[in-house]
């Protein structure tokens, strides 16, 4: 049988599911023509009988995915051993200008400065991002921001897993002919994977992709409820900022917590550990904190992402300095991108 006729049973259910290798993006469900597939608990699941049409597969991360037919699919090219964290056009140190963005952001803004200048300009017409949710503190849920407002009030990284899939239906319901995506590496994969095949639907009106780089993702109820709140004893309405530079940083109004790395390992989501993608090597613009302090650490990959970035810095929102090739944040782009590859081919996830 064909992997285009392939049943959600014998395919991703099988080898991704059930191997623990899910990603929890959301592509399954949001393109499933039947309604079949629902996600629960962050894994997708039938809901009805599947009708075998193959679709699930063809739009999953994690089922049968090929990086090197995704590169030559996005840069017309494989790249090559030389190019240690992907193909890309420059790299940037950026910082946003206006002051709201800069009191809501992570490291330096960039995303939020580029995503608010391409609203404002007219280059889209929303943004699916990880917003909040008002019931768990940090814990994200994918939203399509079409205000400013909301792009600004999702700034920050959230440190789950946040299905950002599921806001594309959104953008199509709203009738959103160019939006900009915000993802993991995973996520970004997801939807380069509905744009090489031929399920395009939710996939159309994207015109960006903004990755983020990720070592790794953790367990909402391990790390936030299991061991920030009843471990440590701080209160998770309090936390104002979260951070990882070197440990994670939990800040509430009494002061900033530091978390060993170790302390929160047991956390981390087994699908992580088939991830050989640090930095969001298919998105058009990739972001990160990298060890720096007040800016973010950038890569333009494509032609678009150079727009996105440029127009940023233009219109007055971004402002940006070249990263010296001794650069430490260089050499830890290298480092974490080298042990993701590394950790990729010497774990297995448990289902």
């Amino acid at each position: 049988m064909s992997a285009q006729k392939t049943s959600f049973e014998n395919s991703l259910l099988t080898e991704v599911v059930k191997t623990g290798k899910c990603a929890s993006c959301g592509s399954c469900v949001v393109n499933c023509p039947f309604g079949c597939l629902e996600l629960a608990q962050g894994k997708p699941g039938l809901i009805k009988e599947c009708k075998v049409c193959g679709i699930c597969g063809q739009v999953c991360p994690r089922y049968k995915w090929a990086m090197d037919k995704a590169e030559d699919f996005i840069y017309g090219r494989i790249r090559n051993p030389q190019e240690e964290f992907g193909v890309y056009r420059r790299i940037a140190a950026a910082q946003a200008k206006p002051v709201d963005i800069l009191k809501a952001r992570q490291d330096g803004g960039a995303t939020t400065a580029m995503l608010v200048a391409a609203l404002k300009g007219g280059l889209i017409d929303g943004a699916v991002v990880s917003g909040k949710n008002q019931d768990k503190p940090f814990l994200p849920i994918p939203v399509l921001a079409t205000t400013l407002e909301e792009i600004t009030e999702s700034a920050g990284t959230k440190y789950t897993c946040s299905s950002a899939l599921l806001a594309l239906p959104e953008a199509i319901k709203q009738k959103k002919t160019k939006i900009a995506f915000v993802g993991t590496p995973c996520q970004i994969h997801a939807v380069r994977k509905m744009q090489m095949g031929a399920v395009k639907k939710f996939s159309t009106p994207v015109k960006y992709l903004v990755g983020l780089m990720c070592s790794e993702c953790f367990d909402y109820e391990g790390l936030m409820e299991t061991h920030i709140k009843g471990k440590l004893g701080i209160n998770l309405s309090d936390i104002t900022k979260m951070n990882i530079k070197g440990k994670m940083l939990v800040t509430t109004p009494a002061g900033t917590t530091a978390i060993p790395l170790a302390d929160i390992k047991p956390y981390v989501r087994t699908s992580c550990s088939v991830c050989e993608d640090f930095s969001s090597e298919l998105a058009d613009v990739s972001v990160g904190g990298l060890g720096l302090d007040g800016w973010t650490f950038t890569i333009i990959r494509t032609e678009k992402g150079e727009e996105l970035f440029t127009n940023a810095e233009k219109t007055g929102f971004l402002e940006s300095k070249p990263i010296e090739e001794s650069a430490f944040s260089k050499g830890l782009l290298l480092k974490l991108t080298k042990k993701k590859r590394d950790t990729k081919k010497t774990t297995q996830p448990q289902p």
